[in-house]
């Protein structure tokens, strides 16, 4: 199998300082939104993995410049009808789901054809949820088996404004409408279950015309069309999906503290964060301040001297959809059973992850009742693996190879997880922060 990293050793206590990779959703969104602007925008910790790589490249093939060098990247807009739609373009998403949806609120108006293409995760996932509400504007889309990349997206030069439920709490369809409703004539109106909001946050901080209204169950948004994008400066907060993973192996090791610097800690995320002290972990905020919008925030997490089991409120589900994995693994150490419901989204991420936890769970001992939208853990806080593992076949999902490192530091055991390439989509130096940790540790590193 394909570049495998193997861990036999438990990691040892810690007590450090680390600072993680810039925020995913936003180093898109900020890429997207200065590829529109009057003029060059500069971003600063902006997440160079293969997601972004992919939207920059994106842009490229659209006519729009970028500078990228070791401490910035520069966008160099050229307006909202900037793009230069040529004939036969293809756009590849590779594996961004975030690129793949998002993108096509952009591009309702392209006056040719235009392809888009993804890898074989990407591929397999349902993209009608956006192609349905972008096709009210007026577009049209073929898709490959009525609902699959690859598809091409034929524009229109007369979009009108729509209506549009958003009902999955599905943030990349939610901000491709937002983006297809500034290029339609008159206003659009989205009565969006809650999700993470740096779109809106981003149009709020540019003063682009679009007003959120929040509901008890879901935010009515209304957008008109956009003419202007001011450019956009940005120092790019932490991502806090990836900080999850540290958070997670600090709350599984004995004796052990982390503090994470600059951490996104906008709401519609910190679901985790939620859910992990419910669990008994502590975890508190230092040094909060506002910035463009999103609340930034130092993490200041120790371990628990034990761990609860929980009944997790189905409200969290949004604002921790891409950290479920990662807290199974906490549910695993816990006493008692825990119960998470309604996750069926969780199946239309890179993987099915629902499945892939409950192999996961299954392969270190740990039983599972799962159906196709929940799952009970029941822990085990003596939980000590001295078995190999082997994690092989998942569609080279980042978030599953991550949370199996995590298991394997945390829990022992002999892993050998395969595809280790699949963290360069997401957080390319995971591992060199893992060695951060283990510096103390005699055995060896990882890279």
């Amino acid at each position: 199998m394909s570049n495998p990293l193997i861990i036999n050793n438990k990691i040892a206590r810690f007590n450090k300082v680390i600072l993680v990779s810039g925020d995913k959703s936003l180093s898109i969104r900020w890429v997207l939104l200065s590829s529109l602007a009057n003029g060059t925008s500069t971003a600063k910790n902006l997440l160079l993995s293969e997601d972004v790589l992919a939207t920059i490249k994106a842009i490229k093939i659209l006519g729009i410049k970028s500078k990228i060098t070791k401490n910035k990247v520069k966008i160099f807009g050229k307006g909202f009808e900037g793009y230069k739609y040529k004939k036969n373009i293809t756009i590849n998403a590779e594996n961004s789901g975030t690129l793949g949806r998002i993108i096509l609120g952009l591009l309702i108006n392209t006056k040719h054809p235009i392809k888009v293409i993804g890898d074989r995760s990407l591929s397999k996932r349902d993209f009608r949820r956006i192609t349905d509400p972008l096709s009210k504007f007026g577009a049209k889309f073929k898709l490959t088996r009525g609902k699959n990349l690859p598809l091409t997206i034929f524009g229109s030069q007369k979009l009108r404004s729509i209506k549009y439920n958003e009902k999955k709490g599905s943030a990349q369809c939610k901000s491709s409408v937002i983006f297809g409703g500034m290029r339609a004539n008159g206003m659009t109106i989205i009565k969006a279950k809650k999700s993470r909001n740096h779109t809106e946050l981003l149009c709020n901080h540019l003063n682009l015309p679009i007003t959120v209204k929040s509901k008890k169950n879901h935010d009515e948004i209304k957008i008109n069309k956009v003419t202007t994008i001011q450019p956009l400066n940005y120092n790019i907060p932490s991502d806090i999906s990836s900080s999850a993973f540290f958070i997670v192996l600090t709350a599984l090791s004995n004796n052990s503290k982390l503090i994470i610097k600059n951490v996104n800690i906008n709401p519609s995320r910190t679901g985790i964060i939620t859910i992990l002290k419910k669990m008994g972990v502590s975890i508190i905020f230092k040094n909060k301040k506002i910035y463009k919008g999103e609340k930034i925030a130092d993490l200041n997490i120790k371990s628990p001297k034990s761990i609860k089991s929980i009944n997790c409120p189905s409200k969290l589900n949004s604002g921790t959809i891409d950290e479920f994995l990662i807290i199974f693994l906490v549910a695993a150490k816990a006493k008692g059973v825990s119960y998470f419901r309604n996750l069926a989204e969780l199946n239309q991420k890179e993987s099915p992850r629902l499945k892939w936890a409950e192999k996961i769970l299954s392969k270190m001992g740990i039983k599972t009742i799962t159906t196709n939208d929940s799952i009970k853990i029941y822990g085990n806080p003596s939980l000590n693996i001295k078995k190999k593992i082997l994690i092989k076949n998942y569609l080279k999902d980042h978030r599953v190879f991550m949370t199996s490192v995590i298991a394997a530091l945390s829990f022992g055991g002999e892993w050998k997880i395969n595809d280790k390439d699949s963290i360069k989509t997401s957080f390319p130096n995971f591992l060199q922060i893992i060695n951060d940790l283990k510096k103390n540790d005699k055995e060896k590193k990882y890279n």
